[in-house]
Order: C-alpha cells, then structure tokens, then sequence
C-alpha cells in the first residue's frame, strides 16, 4: 500500500518515539508478562494434580481445559465481556472493564495452554525418581523443590512463553474487555488502521511480528533439548 522507495530503518525509530506506540506496546508486555507468569503458576499447580485425580473429578476438568481452548475466540471475548460487565454491576464498579480484564481473560486462555504442555512432559517422565525421593525420607514438598521442578522446568518456560506470545499479540479478546482507557498495541494498530496504513505502523507491526516469532522459536528450542535428553536419559538413573 506504500511506493516502495528502498530498505530503510527509520521508521522503526520513528514508532519508537511515538508515545502512544511506546505506551500501548509498554502495556502489552506487561499484560503478557503478567499473565505469563500467573498462567504457569496455575497450570503447572493443574498439570500436576489432574493424574492424581479421580476420573469422575479428572475427566470434566480436561474437558474444560480443552474446551477453553477449542472455543471460538469471539464466542470467549463476549462470554468474558458479558461476565466482568455482569461481576462489575453487582460490585458497584462504575467501570469494570481495564487492563486488569485484559489480564485476567488471557490468564483463562492461556493456563489450559500451560496445562496441557506442562502435563505431556510430567506424564513422560514417570514417577521412578519421585518415589525415589519419598523411600529416602524426602516430604511432598521437597521432592517437589529438588526432583520435580527442576524436570518440569523446560515444560514450564516453553509454556510461559507460549502464553506470553498467545497475549502479545491477541486482538479479539483484549478489545471485548479491554475498556476505553486500556490500549494494547494490536488495538492501538487496529485504530490507526482506520486513518490508514503507514510506515510507522509496518514497522509496528513488524516488531511484533518478530517478538512473537522470537518467543515461539525458543520455546520450540526449549522443548526439543528437553525431548532430547529425555530420550537419552538411562532409565532408573
């Protein structure tokens, strides 16, 4: 949609120092950060307890990590929406919609991702070296800190930074819950969009682009070393 006049970076610098680009895309990263860093918390504490359930517990649960996942984006941005509209009436909150919507939505989504990469791995693993641990006098929380943790790491990053990709980039959910005062920088671009395109806004775009490749990769990284040493790992050792 632009003449193309040759390669040039100074358009990166020029979106850089715009204050509404620098204030949306200081946002993003920490509602993707945050929600990061929550959505390991709760889906590796998920991962772990669902083999221990009880299938007629286990069984619903899954369903609803999986479900959370399958639905269509817009059909969970208007569920979402209409709950914190409905939650923030009955609390008296003039204006329940913010970053902190933004925040706790993507942290739905995102823990059924961390669950489900955190539980494959955990699976896989067994229990031989936990056992282990408990038949040398280890408590449940040591083994955890010592044994389990530190085998579930790799899990655990490669989901971090899947969620923190999944919230970077999201459009649909983050402008359902979003408010007026609350702007990611994918709804700052899609605003812009409707003045037009322009180099600033590609370069925006762009570094999106490779942040989100960036993240992705070394999560792929991540989870490929931690398959491979697994596969070479001698069992009972």
């Amino acid at each position: 949609v632009l003449f193309w006049e040759g390669f040039s970076t100074r358009w990166f610098g020029e979106a850089l120092r715009t204050p509404e680009i620098t204030g949306a895309l200081e946002l993003s990263i920490l509602i993707a950060a945050g929600n990061a860093v929550v959505a390991c918390v709760l889906g590796t504490m998920l991962a772990l307890a669902m083999p221990r359930m009880r299938a007629w517990v286990r069984v619903p649960i899954d369903a609803l990590a999986y479900m959370t996942l399958v639905t269509p984006e817009i059909v969970f941005a208007i569920s979402a929406l209409v709950f914190f509209i409905q939650a923030g009436t009955r609390l008296g909150f003039e204006s329940p919609l913010g970053w902190q919507t933004i925040l706790l939505a993507h942290v739905v989504f995102n823990t059924s991702v961390v669950a489900l990469v955190v539980r494959a791995r955990f699976v896989s693993m067994g229990q031989t070296l936990e056992e282990a641990s408990y038949d040398l006098g280890a408590g449940p929380l040591s083994t955890f800190r010592q044994v389990t943790l530190p085998r579930l790491a790799p899990a655990v990053l490669a989901g971090g930074l899947l969620a923190f990709t999944f919230s970077f980039d999201d459009f649909v959910t983050s402008f359902f819950v979003a408010g007026v005062e609350s702007e990611t920088l994918p709804i700052y671009i899609w605003g812009q969009l409707r003045f037009g395109v322009t180099p600033a806004i590609n370069a925006t775009a762009a570094m999106i682009l490779g942040l989100t490749l960036v993240a992705i990769s070394v999560a792929y990284l991540v989870l490929r070393r931690s398959g491979q040493e697994r596969d070479a790992a001698v069992p009972g050792i």
